[in-house]
């Protein structure tokens, strides 16, 4: 029978993010959510994963309450790596127009940085997923932003929606990351992070603070 190793643990989710909370919990994880006031810069040199990586340490930092033995502190932070630029959660409706003008036809890389602390530790990693749109019509992007406002979302566009389902054309990896979470990653993520063999074994880099 499966015994779930993590339901021992107070697993705490520093995320406003609805889309994580509701992948979590359909996963299964037994866990808290709080929010943490961390302001989302960065330093300009970062790039790519190293941003998503900063963010997502940045927010488990900002942490003040001390967490003791069999707690855990999950944060994250999600962004649109395209051309070399950052496209976070849009402004407005026309920054939002912006961006989806960018990405129409175009591959880009959604990656979701993730920092696990305990009262002891800390580890961060990051995990990426290449998406592709096909080219998009002004009145698609219009249409799509007038009616479903993703102003909350990075890259101003949710996989799940309207126009994921008519403008995506492949996707490499995992596609719960591009929704907000990528829980499977997460989960293999949280049994080292709370188990004695700590050898990442998800294809990404883990490093140990």
């Amino acid at each position: 029978m499966f015994s779930d190793s993590l339901q021992d643990y107070d697993l705490i989710l520093a995320s406003a993010s609805p889309r994580r909370r509701q992948l979590m919990k359909e996963a299964g994880f037994r866990f808290r959510t709080a929010v943490t006031g961390f302001e989302e810069n960065w330093p300009p040199h970062l790039r790519g994963k190293e941003i998503a990586e900063f963010l997502a340490t940045g927010k488990a930092a900002s942490w003040t309450r001390p967490l003791v033995p069999g707690q855990v502190l999950i944060t994250a932070d999600t962004i649109v790596w395209c051309h070399g630029m950052n496209l976070g959660k849009p402004s407005d409706e026309a920054e939002a127009m912006r961006f989806l003008r960018q990405l129409s036809g175009c591959r880009h890389d959604v990656i979701t940085g993730i920092c696990l602390k305990d009262s002891m530790k800390e580890s961060v990693f990051s995990v990426t997923t290449g998406v592709t749109f096909r080219e998009l019509d002004y009145d698609e992007i219009e249409y799509y932003v007038h009616n479903y406002r993703p102003l909350d979302k990075a890259g101003a566009y949710g996989i799940q929606e309207w126009i994921g389902l008519r403008g995506i054309t492949g996707i490499e990896g995992s596609y719960y990351n591009v929704v907000g979470m990528p829980v499977s990653e997460l989960y293999t993520a949280l049994l080292q992070f709370t188990g004695e063999n700590y050898m990442s074994n998800t294809g990404n880099k883990t490093r140990i603070i």
